[in-house]
């Protein structure tokens, strides 16, 4: 994946117009919000006014984030107004995230109740199957008509300053418009970058054998078997007619070859826009202050019938979507069993304290883990009033001492309202209960796979365990009243992150944990990892750690995984910090001012390329 210089320049790109389309633009869902937003300010740089996005408008806050833009002017203030005068509704603005792109969103509603006439039309011409019943099937085409409209307003009004559109769709929900322009003779080039395949997610959530079988899988009866049919086809469709192909990895790479019976042009790896997160000489000082905060939240949870020394206590974690299989969660809970033995048989004085962050349908945070935690509060509160009482008293008594230079007795300080208030906290805290392992009432906990997993193998926080297990199921920010911090204020509390994927075509959080001076596992299974073992051969001096999956079965892996874990203990406080530092050098090398290349080689070569005609 190394990059040529010759295929990397921006010559060509004076001649050009390039629109992003993707689900995700202004509407945070998953990880494709990230790679577009992050990738703006690469993107306006390099681009200017040559440059836009456009998405759905489905975001209900979207006042909060997006100044609109009055002017129609230029080629695509011309398209806009072509649209609104055929009766659309749309948003034409500017995306209030740093970089500041010209958006173009598009109210779906009106399209949506024409859907049966679009339905057909792509089952007669396309052979795509949409189900009328699937209310995000009907969105997706009411996008793709609208945006197909906008491309050819856009495109005919560049040809006029002799330009060409670029349309680059990431994903299957905004790439239906590219199966429009496989055979026009506007100036339209197309790029079509499939972050993950659908296929590929499905089955690998149910065939622990997935890479090993991969190129047994036929693409139409595994669509069928999972019933997204209709999904498959528009990425098969869609990658078989596209001037470019891109995917984020060579192992979704591998996953295009099978299932859309395509290899892809070129690989863009995904990267962040590291400036926003790097802190230079703060990474210990931010690691510092927010581990505090996690200590508040261990203290109130665990310190009331199981205490144990913070100043020896690591913090682990892993986060992302909820699929129990596809993001490691299963061999990461056999690999904290195996570690609490090691750790029990090895004698440490250390303990791990390990979350699972990930999001579940809640009724309600667990009224038990609230008021643990308020009364936590209540003592802090009454700790600092004797505090008080104290100081303010020894000062007095020291300015009133003439002979005695002696301390006085303390006790005596603290009134006895202070003494028996704090007495009653202390009582009504204290529980012969062990911590109860999750942070919410879950809809369905007798179902979850998490739980079932850590009450079948009795990893329920006994005070003997050296491995401590908080399961939130649900997503941290500011708002929540059991941290008070937001997800990335978490992250840099914390001492390593844990994502041993089983599927992952990229994988963000690994790559987010660097980027705040955080040590990693990976596994060689995701893009990143995969990444990581392919450029890096010193990569765990960077305190990032790949885990290799590839033809192990999960109990080999997991005993692996335990053994990384257990060595990461092991470590100094020393090394833990020059690991921190380290790791943050490593992130710079994922900023999108240099992995944009790896797109413009993309644009370069569909610029190049006649457009081709694809047969399903």
């Amino acid at each position: 994946m190394e990059k040529d210089p010759s295929e990397v320049t921006t010559d060509k790109f004076s001649s050009a117009f390039l629109v992003e389309t993707a689900w995700e633009v202004c509407n945070q869902v998953g990880g494709i919000y990230t790679v577009i937003r992050s990738k703006v300010p690469a993107m306006t740089r390099q681009w200017g006014e040559n440059y836009c996005l456009v998405g759905p408008l489905l975001n209900k806050n979207i006042a909060a984030e997006f100044d609109d833009i009055h002017e129609r002017k230029g080629s695509l203030g011309k398209a806009v107004s072509r649209m609104e005068a055929d009766g659309h509704k749309l948003k034409y603005g500017v995306w209030l995230v740093t970089g500041r792109p010209v958006t173009v969103l598009f109210d779906l509603k009106a399209m949506t109740q024409q859907s049966d006439a679009t339905r057909n039309r792509l089952e007669q011409e396309h052979n795509i199957h949409i189900n009328p019943e699937e209310e995000l099937q009907n969105q997706v085409i009411a996008l793709a008509e609208l945006s197909t409209i906008f491309f050819r307003y856009l495109a005919e009004e560049l040809d006029k300053e002799s330009k060409t559109l670029i349309t680059h769709c990431h994903e299957w929900m905004s790439a239906l418009p590219i199966l429009s322009f496989k055979n026009t003779d506007l100036p339209i080039k197309t790029v079509f970058t499939t972050h993950a395949t659908a296929i590929g997610r499905y089955v690998a959530m149910n065939d622990e054998n997935f890479y090993g079988k991969l190129n047994m899988y036929d693409w139409e009866n595994e669509a069928r078997y999972y019933n997204i049919l209709a999904i498959a086809e528009i990425e098969r469709y869609v990658a078989q007619s596209c001037d470019i192909l891109t995917t984020v990895s060579d192992v979704t790479a591998r996953e295009c070859k099978q299932f859309y019976s395509r290899v892809p042009d070129v690989i863009t790896p995904n990267g962040l826009n590291i400036k926003r997160f790097v802190a230079f000489h703060e990474v210990q000082n931010l690691h510092g202050a927010y581990k505090d905060v996690i200590h508040q939240f261990v203290m109130g949870h665990f310190f009331n019938s199981s205490p144990f020394d913070l100043d020896k206590t690591l913090y682990f974690f892993t986060s992302g979507r909820y699929e129990f299989r596809n993001k490691g969660f299963d061999i990461t809970l056999e690999a904290l069993e195996l570690l609490n033995q090691m750790m029990k048989e090895a004698k440490l004085d250390t303990t791990v304290v390990m979350f699972f962050i990930t999001k579940r349908p809640t009724w309600s945070i667990n009224p038990e883990v609230l008021q643990s935690r308020g009364v936590m509060e209540e003592i802090r509160k009454t700790t600092e009033a004797i505090e008080k009482q104290v100081g303010d008293r020894l000062f007095q008594a020291a300015a009133e001492s003439m002979t005695d230079f002696k301390l006085p007795d303390l006790n005596v300080m603290v009134d006895d309202y202070l003494r028996l208030k704090y007495r009653r906290i202390l009582q009504s805290w204290k529980s012969d209960k062990w911590p109860i392992v999750t942070t919410h009432n879950l809809v369905d906990d007798i179902n979850d796979e998490i739980l079932q997993y850590v009450r079948r193998n009795e990893m329920v926080n006994s005070p003997k365990d050296k491995v401590k297990i908080v399961y939130h199921p649900d997503f941290i920010d500011s708002t929540s009243p059991l941290f008070g911090i937001d997800y990335g204020e978490f992250v840099r509390g914390c001492h390593l992150g844990i994502f041993p994927s089983f599927y992952e075509p990229w994988g963000y959080t690994p790559l987010e944990c660097i980027a705040r001076g955080v040590p990693t596992i990976t596994a060689d299974f995701s893009g990143f990892g995969d990444y990581i073992n392919a450029h890096m051969d010193d990569h765990e001096d960077y305190g990032v750690y790949v885990l290799k999956r590839y033809r192990k079965k999960p109990e080999v892996a997991a005993k692996d995984l335990a053994n990384m874990m257990f060595k990461f203990i092991k470590l100094t406080r020393r090394n833990r910090m020059v690991q921190r530092n380290r790791a943050e050098d490593l992130s710079e090398h994922f900023d999108w001012g240099s992995l944009v290349d790896y797109y413009n080689k993309a644009y370069n070569k569909c610029l190049s390329k006649k457009s081709k005609t694809a047969k399903h």
